[in-house]
Formats: structure tokens, C-alpha cells, sequence
């Protein structure tokens, strides 16, 4: 719990808190731009390549959890500030890497950073901002910094490789983390520890960070061994099969990792399914309307990044004000419900998409509705994904939502990139043309992201609270953090 502070050092705290998620999620896409220069300086193959993404979500994806609850247990900003400096030192190694497997290595150790900052920044956050109208304000501005961090990096990304080198793009992390560091330790108050320091729940800790380091490995590594695989189904067995035993686990120890008991409140669980399928659709969006535009349009990464830039700005003006705004006036419903179905309509309209696309006529429309979907549904999300929440189980709710939009994306954009891959395959085999093949591939791939999409629409219509229920809970939530 962070103890009340004035309302000026708070915001400044949540530029801070902010900036340094900002850090996380622009690697995530960075990267991306600068495979091509990496794997020629350090010798990649194509094969081995992969895990200079791979080592990172392997251990991001792996960690969320147990980093959340490790900062409800011995203080979220203490936990906040060891993320920081183990992401600001891998950053500083995989800049000086001169070799692949310091640089693989480095960007392991990076993720599990990324995974500790990103898993209790939202718990600092929600525990800061206790009256509902600034905490849904706080979440629009942290929402905004998560949905738009993606795109960003791949300006960056394209920036810093084309003028200096690849090396740059971690680099350039360096004064951002010793900056937050330092403000974060000045501006956000040492949180309080469960008395007595809690329990680690040890057994269930090792249990599901191991089923989601399985179910990453086996997600990220799918289209290249085969979805039929014996890797592939052998690990996501293994993973399901382990999850079960941490049920079972869960519901008997004393302290668990995970209170099962968390899920009996409707909002937290419609949330986190809509995270899932909310994911997988923005996944679908961001790389393979990436894939599009450069494949099929012929896009450089810059004029990418420029395409993408309307939905940038159109996010940044609703979540930095009008979200909030939805959100006091109509509760979480139908701000979530219709921001879900704006995205879907975008993807649909890209599941339309020609082969000789105009930006202004075919490429903008798509992009500013997915914009303002995600600008109005974020902050819903996020509000309802943290409501009802005790305050010691803040870092848990955080992670948990983390790992269910982790999870959601790699597993969605894994299985849609295959099946987008297969009817490509298919087109070029009856004599299509490679890009009327190619789109005819990204086309399914919107068209269900887009259904992804709906369904989480229709699932927060139905059965998040109403305005009334969702106001009550909102007081409830945030005078139970007093």
C-alpha cells in the first residue's frame, strides 16, 4: 500500500511509473526493426535469429505472476526499482554485445526485468490513485503509454538503426532507467510489506512459472516445429497438465500464490477473458498490418511507422481525457463493449483491404477506428481488471492481467499467423499471385482477429456491471485502499 501523498508528487509520480513501462513496451517492438543489421553483424541464421525476440518473451511471459506477487508480498516500489535496474543492466549488455550468445542471454535476463515493472507499475498505480475519477484518469494515461508503446518503438526502432547502428536501440534505455530510478526512489514512498514479511507460496510459484515458461517455448517456437509437433503439443500438455496441479495446489496451502478467490468477482473475470481475446485481435492488428503494408504496399519501416501514426494520436487524445470521462459518466460496460466493437469494425475493414491499397482511402479509415477502440476500451479494461482487489493483492491482480494479455497475444498472432500462412500457401499453389496470396493470408487473419474482437465486445455487454453496480464498486475499491 503507498501511503497518501499530494496530488502533485503523485502525477509526477505516474509520468515516472509510466515512462518506465514506456521503456518496457518499446523493446518489445524495437527490436523488430533492427533483425536485419543484428543477424548480419553477429552472424545470425535465420533459425537462430528468433531468439534474440524469443529470450524475451520467454522470460516476460514467464515471470509476470510470480513478480506480482512478490511485490504484495516485499513492497511493489522496491520490486519496481529491481526491475528497473536489472532491464537498465541488460540493456547496457546487449548494447555491447558483440557476439550472439551474451546478446541472447542479455535479452533473457531483459525480459525478466520487463516482466518484475510491468507486473507491479499498474499496482503502484491503482494504490496511488484511490478516488475513482483520478484513477480512472491514471489508468487512461498508463493504458495509452501500453496500447501506443508499440507502435513508438517501431519509429524509434527504425530511427536509431538507420542513423547509428542496432546497438542504439538498447542503449538508449540507459539514461532512461537511471532517470526513472532515481525519481521513482524521490517521488513514490516505500510501499509496506504484508506484516511478517508473507509467504512465498513456493511450490505454486515454481509450478506455474514453469507451465508458462512451457506454454511461451511452445507458442513462440510453434509455426517453426509444427503445430502437430511432438515439441509443440508435448509442452502445451505439459503446461495445461501443470496449470491443473496448481489448481489443486492453490485451493489447499494456506498462503497461496494465486486466491482462487479472486476470480469470484465478475468484473476481474470478464476482464482477464477479454484480455485474452482483446490481445490476440491487437496483436493481429499491430504485426500483421505491419506485414501488410510492407509486403504487399511495399512500405519502408519509417512509412510504417507513419501509418500507423493517426491511431497513435487518436489513442493518445482519448485516453489521456475523453476515456475517463465515458468511464465516470456509463461505468466500465459500455465504454469496454464499444471500444471492442469499433477495433473489430477497424480489422474488418483491414479484412477488406486490396492489393493496391491507397493510405487515405483503405489504410486510414482501418487504423483511425482501431485507434479509437483501443483509446476508449484500455482504461475499462484495465479499471475492471483491478476492481474489487484488496489492497496486499494488487501486484497479483496486475500480473494476472499482464500474463492473460501476454498470453492472449502470443498464442492469438501465433495460431492466426498460421493459419494466414497456410491459406497464402494454398493461393500460391492454384497459381495466385504472391501478393494477391500473401493478402489473401492476412486477410483471414484480420477477419478473426476481428471476431476475436466481438466476442469480447459481446462478453463485457452482457455481463460486466451496469453503470450503478460498477460506481459502487469503484467506491468500494477505493476506500478499502485507505
Amino acid at each position: 500500500m503507498v501511503d497518501s501523498i499530494p496530488a502533485s508528487r503523485r502525477w509526477l509520480a505516474l509520468i515516472v511509473l509510466c515512462l518506465g513501462e514506456l521503456m518496457i513496451c518499446l523493446d518489445a517492438t524495437i527490436v523488430n526493426v533492427a533483425l536485419p543489421s543484428i543477424r548480419m553483424d553477429l552472424g545470425f541464421t535465420q533459425t537462430s535469429l528468433v531468439w534474440v525476440v524469443n529470450a524475451y518473451l520467454l522470460t516476460f511471459g514467464g515471470f509476470l505472476l510470480l513478480g506480482g506477487r512478490l511485490g504484495d508480498l516485499y513492497g511493489a516500489r522496491r520490486l519496481f526499482l529491481i526491475g528497473i535496474v536489472a532491464f537498465t543492466a541488460a540493456s547496457l549488455a546487449c548494447g555491447l554485445a558483440r557476439s550472439q550468445q551474451p546478446l541472447i542471454w542479455a535479452r533473457a535476463v531483459q525480459g525478466l526485468g520487463g516482466a518484475v515493472v510491468s507486473a507491479v507499475a499498474l499496482s503502484l498505480i491503482t494504490n496511488m490513485f484511490t478516488e475513482p475519477a483520478e484513477r480512472a484518469k491514471a489508468m487512461g494515461v498508463y493504458g495509452f503509454v501500453c496500447s501506443g508503446g508499440g507502435s513508438i518503438g517501431v519509429l524509434l526502432g527504425g530511427a536509431l538503426t538507420s542513423s547509428l547502428s542496432w546497438h542504439w536501440i538498447f542503449l538508449v534505455n540507459l539514461p532512461i532507467g537511471v532517470f526513472v530510478y532515481v525519481l521513482c526512489s524521490l517521488l513514490v514512498p516505500p510501499t509496506r510489506q504484508r506484516p511478517g514479511g508473507g509467504r512465498l507460496d513456493v511450490a505454486g510459484a515454481v509450478i506455474v512459472t514453469t507451465a508458462l515458461l512451457m506454454a511461451v517455448y511452445a507458442i513462440v517456437n510453434g509455426n517453426e516445429a509444427g503445430w502437430s509437433s511432438r515439441q509443440s503439443l508435448g509442452l502445451l500438455t505439459g503446461a495445461v497438465g501443470l496449470l491443473a496441479v496448481f489448481l489443486v495446489v492453490e485451493a489447499r496451502v494456506p498462503e497461496p500464490l494465486v486466491p482462487l478467490g479472486l476470480f469470484r468477482s465478475r468484473s476481474i473475470t470478464i476482464a482477464n477473458i477479454g484480455a485474452v481475446l482483446w490481445a490476440a485481435a491487437m496483436f493481429v492488428w499491430f504485426f500483421i498490418t505491419a506485414l501488410y503494408l510492407q509486403g504487399v504496399l511495399d512500405y519502408d519501416a519509417m512509412h510504417v511507422a507513419v501509418a500507423f501514426l493517426p491511431a497513435n494520436l487518436v489513442m493518445a487524445v482519448l485516453s489521456l481525457g475523453l476515456s475517463a470521462r465515458l468511464v465516470m459518466r456509463f461505468g466500465m460496460r459500455i465504454p469496454f463493449a464499444g471500444g471492442l466493437l469499433l477495433s473489430a469494425l477497424g480489422l474488418a475493414l483491414f479484412a477488406d483491404a486490396p492489393v493496391t491499397a491507397s493510405l487515405v482511402s483503405d489504410v486510414l479509415p482501418g487504423m483511425i477506428l482501431l485507434g479509437l477502440g483501443c483509446g476508449v476500451a484500455f482504461n475499462p479494461l484495465l479499471l475492471a481488471a483491478m476492481s474489487e482487489v484488496e489492497p496486499r493483492d494488487t501486484g497479483l491482480a496486475s500480473g494476472v492481467v499482464n500474463t492473460a494479455f501476454m498470453m492472449g497475444g502470443a498464442l492469438g498472432l501465433a495460431i492466426l499467423a498460421s493459419v494466414a500462412g497456410a491459406r497464402t500457401a494454398h493461393l500460391v499453389t492454384v497459381g495466385a499471385d504472391y501478393r494477391a496470396a500473401l493478402l489473401g493470408g492476412y486477410h483471414i487473419a484480420f477477419g478473426l482477429g476481428a471476431a476475436c474482437a466481438a466476442v469480447a465486445a459481446i462478453l463485457g455487454a452482457a455481463l460486466l456491471p451496469p453503470a450503478k453496480e460498477a460506481g459502487v464498486a469503484a467506491q468500494g475499491g477505493a476506500s478499502s485502499v485507505h
